[in-house]
Formats: structure tokens, C-alpha cells, sequence
């Protein structure tokens, strides 16, 4: 069932993991979809791959007038946006007393400062729209999804700028699902634990690293903190992309419209950190 047919959606850091799971997931029903990424020759070949409308923009969104210009590539693209999910980042762990304000830094800006910036420029299409519809009397949904991590809602060992940027987020999620909430637009984020991305993968052998203003950052995590994931995630196993992708649509979806100013927790049920 085309659920999302007629809408037209962006979808950052959509090339590969969550993003592109997520991406195909809503074109699958019916949306329009704008996949954006940093790797842009990746991006043209998801959207070729994916069915239905796409469009592609590329580049670093935490670039000056990045994100205006990517906002500005979807509403050329399709002369609307309706849907705007804040996935794009990375991790780049080390532990405080040894971190550098570079480091603590660049979480903020990819997690917290993108995001804002990339609401901030969709307002238009999102708040303003709702607006005018509100005034004519007619009531339609727009959504906007932040992809936060329970290390943002809980903490966690080693990833203090990422946990700090994370938080951000959620608090970004909150305020905003006050301020557009009048004009229908359903601001809600999902807090992801253990997903099998690059992020996650397997470290000891030397693996990918990503590269950002000349730095090398590497990605994954040691396979002995792998291999505790039947321990720590009580449905015995990491989430795939495509299972995190499902509460993404949730939150996109007409099911969702009652679902406001919510952090959704999608963990398989793990905690980490302190909790009370």
C-alpha cells in the first residue's frame, strides 16, 4: 500500500546503513525520495538503484550553506518536501581526558548543528506550509525523524561528543515538536542501539576509516565488544538496517500522526550507561 504516495521526502546520509534501508523503505511506499550523501558518486548509484523518483544531492553537510543548498536541490526536485530524516553522521570515540576540542567538536556539528541547520532552511516547505494549510483549514501531516542513539539518552564509555551530540539532538526534537506542532508538522526521534553498519563493524583487522579536513577517523569497534552483543541486547542479536528502518517509516507514516515530541527507543531492548 502506497502510503506515501504524494510526498516527497529527504533522507541524509543515504548511501549505505541506516539511510539507505530507510530510503528504500519509503520509496517502497510511495514517497519521492532525495538521497543525500558525502560520497556523491554512491549516492547517484543508490538512487539509481532504488525504484521510483529519486533525486541526489552530494557533498559535507556540515560545510557553510550546505544545507540550504541541499534543501534547496529537493524543492527544485520535486516542489515540496514533506518529510525530512536526520540520519547523516559518524563516531569518532575516545575518551575525555584524552580528547582534543576537534574531536568533541565535529560530533556536535554532524549531530546537532546539521540537523538545525537543515530544519532551519526546510521551515518553508515544513512549518510554513503547515501554516498555510492551518489557515485554510485543512489539517496535513508533515514529519521530520532525528536519528538519535541511546548512548545520547543514556551515555556511554568512550563516546562522550557523541553522547553530548546525541543529547543535543533529542533536545532539538523536543523544542521543535513545540514550536511546529501547531502548524502539524510531527517532530519525533528514534534512539538506535546496536546496528551492524560501518560504524559497528569489525575493527582489529585494520578497517575502514573515514576521512574528514585531512584527518583519518577510524570506524568500527573491537570484535571482543562484537562478540558481547547476545549479553548486552536482550533479543540476542544487533539490529540490521532494514530493522531500523521500520520505526524510521513509523514515524513518516499516517500512523504516526498522534506520535509527537517522542524519542523512540529501538534497541532490541539494550541499555547502556547509568539508568534509573
Amino acid at each position: 500500500m502506497a502510503v506515501l504516495e504524494g510526498k516527497a521526502a529527504i533522507v541524509t546520509g543515504s548511501a549505505r546503513g541506516i539511510g539507505r534501508a530507510a530510503a528504500e523503505l519509503l520509496a517502497e511506499h510511495g514517497a519521492r525520495v532525495l538521497i543525500s550523501d558525502v560520497d556523491t558518486d554512491l549516492a547517484e548509484q543508490v538512487a539509481a538503484e532504488i525504484p521510483g523518483e529519486t533525486a541526489v544531492w552530494g557533498g559535507d553537510l556540515t560545510r557553510e550553506g550546505a544545507a540550504e543548498a541541499l534543501v534547496k536541490a529537493a524543492g527544485e526536485a520535486f516542489g515540496q518536501i514533506d518529510i525530512v530524516v536526520n540520519n547523516a553522521g559518524y563516531t569518532w570515540d575516545g575518551m575525555a581526558h584524552k580528547m582534543g576540542d576537534d574531536q568533541f567538536r565535529a560530533m556536535l556539528e554532524i549531530h546537532t548543528v546539521v540537523p538545525f541547520r537543515l530544519l532551519r532552511a526546510a521551515a518553508p516547505y515544513l512549518r510554513e506550509a503547515g501554516k498555510a494549510d492551518k489557515e485554510a483549514g485543512r489539517e496535513v501531516f508533515r514529519k521530520v525523524v532525528n536519528v538519535t542513539s541511546i548512548s545520547g539518552t543514556q551515555g556511554n564509555l568512550g563516546q562522550a561528543n557523541y553522547s553530548a551530540a546525541k543529547a543535543g539532538l533529542v533536545g532539538l526534537t523536543k523544542t521543535l515538536a513545540r514550536e511546529w506542532g501547531p502548524f502539524k508538522v510531527n517532530v519525533n526521534a528514534v534512539a538506535f542501539g546496536f546496528v551492524e553498519t560501518r560504524l559497528t563493524a569489525a575493527s582489529d583487522e585494520g578497517g575502514e576509516a573515514f576521512v574528514k579536513d585531512g584527518v583519518e577517523i577510524p570506524l568500527g569497534i573491537p570484535e571482543r565488544m562484537r562478540q558481547m552483543a547476545p549479553m548486552i541486547i536482550p533479543l540476542g542479536r544487533p539490529a540490521t538496517p532494514e530493522d531500523a528502518a521500520g520505526p524510521i517509516f513509523f514515524l513518516c507514516s499516517p500512523w504516526s500522526n498522534f506520535v509527537h515530541g517522542q524519542v523512540l527507543t529501538a534497541s532490541g531492548g539494550q541499555t547502556t550507561g547509568m539508568t534509573t
